[in-house]
């Protein structure tokens, strides 16, 4: 969920090129990449082509969403490998965006030409006639926020609960889909109290709901169904200073990575080159981080390879377990109902991100279309956690003890995301050996619920969460986290494989594939080729089996059809909701863990493009419903991390770190260990302490 205080700030609009701090000149040229997010420049030509259309006379006039309509993918694979020579050399595509905007109680879609963002143009306009609404916009919330004070039934609450309408910060969230057509723009707003903590969350006003309609921008709904105490503030701060001195045993001596010869990456614009990896690294504003074109070096056949066109993240799922009035509706899709992008937060050097990191800047658009500045909101850093990439220890040869280590060292992309209670830390990490994890980790704030318990003893049954504090109940909820991966595994036309374990029984007899020996039995695997959707959709927990991408068309010397892996690690839980329940109509996907589609430019958003109030028709299920062919095709990979989460008392009144993950890790990619001859690790000055200047 992404709720907004009721006393936060409005961001600051600053114009400019959207930059790594590195690159400041990279980033300015005249000749951008075709995947290059929309720039601060051409977002302003963009509203002003848009404001200046007779396709959409009505005011006032909002945008929801601006972002890159990428350009076709033939041409963009044609721009990055198809053209030898130099860059300059290469044709340039046409800049456009996609514009979702609300005008006279109508969403509208637009494509803008900003080639040339002098002389904009409007392309294309339509209407959307069906179910769903854009995202919420940031400035909406506030003027929703602002209408609490004003309220005199919730005020007359705040009195009746002994409370202050002075400390009193209020959240908007998105209302769900319970049935019914949706013809109203609505959302709901929860009300804490803040106080002397500045964890409010902690605090809230249980009972009281309210309904605000959006596009009339007043408060249409109103109830006080229950009072129940408003928890204390004491024990739930979690800010330095707040919570007393460390504790003995929790300092740590300081470290620092230290890289006397400067970063091992470098940034051109938005391409990061870094070992044997090559990727284009962007920016959505509902998605966030964007990797596309990542390539690796086969550096034994001096060729440069596909791996992954395109890949963000596509929705994440929270859906809360307590069926209360004040609660039900909290089923959040948190890219499409708030935009991930917009709650992706300054990061802070050393905490964050460790001193060697570089960190980039983006851009997203506010409701009036003027391009916002988010700053340092994505950060790269190579890792050096003394993690092994390969060893071996060998002593069966005579006289001699042989002893072969390399290091593991990885370049990390990471985003966090804020989404209002929750913080996501969100990693790409790129090994040498070829393979990428992808590592989720959630920190950050319980959603609690007040209660009469303050103990234990006195929980029911039918408490739906867990007690970590008096009048304090910790709600059951799940994350799903999903991601959209459009694999080009050495090239466009990729299978996918299950290669199923199977228990066999040692006949005795050679002729039935058994042995003559007392073994009685074995596995073995039986290779099945998903042709089409249908066969594209596993639970990972229901039998042992790998998951292969592979490219029928090419093969290892040996014959075998190169490929990559799909392992899940951790976090693989699935909706156990029932199929008719209107949350799971909506995220319908998170029923399977893998999900496999043909490619379509248009399939972006696991919950579909209008992701507020949306029904379900749209999305990833409804398109993979289809059951379109996908063998030795251009498919998409859409995989959910998955976490039930069951709250203890260490998760209060901050969380721990929780991750999750999973790894697509090279499979008969290449023709032997691609970093058998990575060099070993210096052991100069291993055996020293060093000082370093902190500046």
């Amino acid at each position: 969920m992404a709720p907004v205080p009721l006393l936060a700030m409005l961001p600051v609009v600053i114009l400019g090129s959207m930059m790594m701090v590195t690159t400041a000149a990279a980033a300015a040229s005249s000749r951008p990449h075709p995947l290059d997010p929309l720039s601060a420049v051409e977002i302003t030509a963009v509203r002003a082509a848009v404001l200046a259309s007779p396709l959409v006379p009505a005011r006032p006039l909002h945008f929801h969403y601006v972002g890159l309509d990428e350009p076709d993918k033939l041409d963009v694979l044609a721009y990055a490998y198809g053209t030898a020579g130099s860059s300059s050399r290469r044709p340039l595509l046409p800049r456009r965006a996609l514009v979702i905007a609300r005008a006279g109680g109508q969403s509208h879609e637009l494509h803008v030409d900003v080639t040339d963002a002098s002389c904009p143009s409007v392309l294309s306009h339509a209407l959307h006639r069906g179910a769903g609404f854009p995202p919420l916009t940031l400035e909406e919330q506030f003027a929703a926020l602002a209408l609490v004070p004003a309220c005199a039934p919730f005020a007359r609450s705040v009195r009746r609960r002994g409370l202050s309408m002075d400390d009193v910060v209020c959240s908007v969230l998105p209302a769900g889909w319970f049935g019914g057509a949706g013809a109203r723009r609505v959302a709901k707003m929860q009300c804490f109290v803040a106080g002397a903590t500045a964890n409010y969350y902690a605090r809230p006003i249980e009972g009281v709901t309210m309904v605000v309609d959006l596009d009339r921008m007043a408060i249409v709904g109103f109830r006080d169904r229950e009072a129940y105490p408003v928890p204390k503030a004491e024990g739930t701060d979690y800010r330095a200073g707040k919570v007393g001195p460390p504790l003995p045993g929790l300092e740590l001596a300081p470290g620092v990575v230290v890289q006397p010869e400067g970063r091992g990456f470098h940034i051109d614009g938005h391409v990061v080159r870094w070992a044997n990896w090559e990727f284009h690294l962007g920016f959505d504003m509902r998605a966030g981080a964007v990797i596309s074109l990542a390539s690796v070096n086969d550096a034994d056949a001096s060729l440069r390879r596909r791996v992954l066109y395109r890949g963000f993240v596509s929705e994440v799922f929270v859906p809360y377990m307590d069926p209360a009035e004040e609660w039900y509706y909290r089923t959040f899709l948190d890219a499409g109902e708030t935009d991930l992008g917009l709650w992706a937060y300054p990061l802070q050097p050393g905490g964050d991100c460790p001193a060697n990191a570089a960190y980039l800047d983006g851009y997203n658009a506010d409701q009036d279309g003027n391009p916002v500045k988010a700053g340092n909101m994505m950060c790269l850093f190579e890792r050096y956690a003394g993690d092994v990439a390969w060893r071996h220890t060998e002593s069966g040869l005579p006289d001699e003890l042989v002893t072969e280590v390399r290091p593991d060292v990885s370049l990390v992309v990471r985003m966090v995301v804020s989404a209002g209670n929750y913080d996501y830390i969100l990693d790409w990490e790129f090994k040498r050996s070829g393979s990428i994890k992808f590592v989720v980790s959630l920190t950050g704030l319980v959603e609690v619920k007040a209660t009469s318990y303050t103990h234990a003893d006195e929980v029911t049954s039918d408490a739906h969460g867990t007690l970590v504090a008096e009048n304090t109940l910790a709600v059951y909820h799940d994350h799903y986290v999903t991601y959209h991966l459009d694999l080009d595994i050495d090239g466009t036309n990729n299978s996918f494989v299950k290669n199923v374990i199977t228990a066999k029984r040692n006949t005795g007899d050679p002729a039935t594939g058994g042995g003559d020996t007392p073994r009685r039995s074995y596995w073995t695997v039986r290779r099945e080729v998903a042709e089409t959707e249908a066969d594209g959709q596993v639970d990972v927990g229901a039998g042992p089996a790998d998951l292969l991408f592979v490219n029928p068309g090419k093969k290892t010397r040996l014959g075998n059809e190169v490929g990559y892996r799909l392992i899940p690690a951790g976090a693989t839980a699935a909706s156990v909701l029932a199929d008719d329940d209107f949350p799971q109509r909506r995220a319908s996907y998170t029923k399977k863990q893998v999900w496999v589609t043909p490619y379509s430019k248009s399939e972006k958003w696991a919950a579909g493009l209008y992701a507020d109030q949306s029904t379900g028709d749209d999305g990833l299920a409804a398109w993979s419903g289809r059951n379109r062919g996908i063998r030795d095709e251009d498919i998409v990979l859409w995989y959910t991390l998955g976490l039930h989460h069951i709250p203890y008392q260490e998760d209060f009144p901050v969380m721990p770190t929780l991750s999750g993950g999973f790894e697509l890790r090279p499979s008969n990619f290449f023709e032997r260990n691609p970093i058998l001859r990575a060099r070993p690790a210096s052991t100069h000055g291993s055996s020293r302490n060093c000082s370093c200047d902190a500046s």
